[in-house]
């Protein structure tokens, strides 16, 4: 199924913090991040924000983001090292960055800084104990070679310019891995990764995922991958339970040739040329369908046999009218529409 995100609680430039406040939104699953959009904001509240982070666990985390048209100075950092989560994002410019070397303590890490300088930061020892990591680079050819000693990651979600994208495939323990805005490079990768559940391909471009043997993907997700037209390999995720895809203009046939038992949900949206879902009585755990925006023409569909556990369909083509009658249409068959 989908990856569930825990709902993220923001404090922004704060001048005092709620201990109690903080430790109760913790304590009913949530994140709870301290940010700062500017070093006016610090003061001396940093040092109180280190000492909560070497009380609570890896959901307690720092952010510093903004800046205006200043440079984030990484001799900040001194000041909390005993942070677990953090986020240094929606950033133009920082320097010192390889002050995280003394960060001991870091559970996840998020990095989005515009014009990154060192595109060796991966290289940095610190980061090896990792658990988490996001980072997204626009103009620095970030070097993954690193992550043949990242042994303890479990979570990766990377974009823009990259190389030697294939030492993912070092990354024993990955059970999310998110490709954004990564093009053509192939994928051979991620048939070692034998742990992986949760696969998600956002922007960039290719016209396939061919390289993409059988495998144990739960939760599969392609958004937005320019050129893509080719989806004949997708039996091979014998594992899936969740198949998302949005905005494939040049997908026009989605076939399921042989049994898919686990496959539980399918969001189909924005896919204008898509005019075939093919073999969908080969997917007897079907329960939620979702057709939006999509060449697929409804009498057609509704009239092909479908899975038996399916209960939960909702079918748009964008057009009022016609999706009133649809909607009715499902209710009378006796389809619910689908909810979260």
């Amino acid at each position: 199924m989908r990856k569930k995100w825990k709902r993220r609680i923001l404090i922004n430039d704060p001048v005092a913090l709620d201990r109690v406040q903080i430790k109760q939104d913790l304590s009913e699953g949530n994140q709870v991040i301290v940010q700062f959009s500017h070093p006016d904001f610090y003061g001396s509240i940093l040092e109180e924000v280190d000492e909560l982070c070497a009380r609570l666990d890896e959901n307690f985390g720092v952010r510093f983001y903004g800046h205006k048209s200043l440079s984030f100075d990484g001799r900040t950092l001194l000041r909390i090292p005993h942070v677990k989560m953090l986020h240094l994002n929606a950033l133009v410019q920082a320097h010192n960055t390889e002050t995280l070397a003394e960060l001991g303590h870091l559970y996840s890490l998020h990095l989005g800084i515009y014009e990154l300088e060192n595109s060796e930061i991966l290289g940095i020892e610190s980061l090896q104990s990792l658990r988490e990591l996001t980072f997204f680079s626009d103009k620095k050819l970030i070097n993954l070679q690193y992550f043949k000693e990242f042994s303890h990651l479990q979570h990766l979600h990377i974009g823009g310019k990259v190389k030697n994208l294939d030492a993912i495939g070092h990354l024993e323990d990955l059970d999310y891995l998110a490709l954004h805005s990564i093009s053509k490079l192939p994928l051979h990768f991620i048939n070692r990764l034998k742990k992986l559940k949760h696969l998600r391909i956002l922007l960039g471009g290719r016209e396939h995922i061919q390289e993409i043997e059988e495998n144990e993907i739960d939760d599969l997700e392609l958004v937005r991958i320019r050129g893509f037209h080719d989806l004949s390999n997708i039996t091979k995720f014998r594992a899936l339970t969740s198949l998302r895809i949005e905005d494939q203009a040049k997908l026009q046939e989605i076939g399921f040739d042989r049994g898919m038992e686990a496959l539980e949900e399918i969001t189909l949206s924005n896919c204008k040329g898509l005019a075939h879902l093919l073999g969908i009585e080969q997917l007897p755990s079907l329960r939620k369908l979702r057709i939006m925006r999509t060449a697929i023409d409804f009498d057609s569909f509704i009239s092909q046999e479908l899975p038996s556990a399916l209960s939960e369909v909702e079918f748009t083509t964008s057009k009022s009218k016609a999706d009133q009658a649809i909607e009715g249409s499902l209710l009378k068959l006796g389809y619910h529409k689908w909810s979260i």
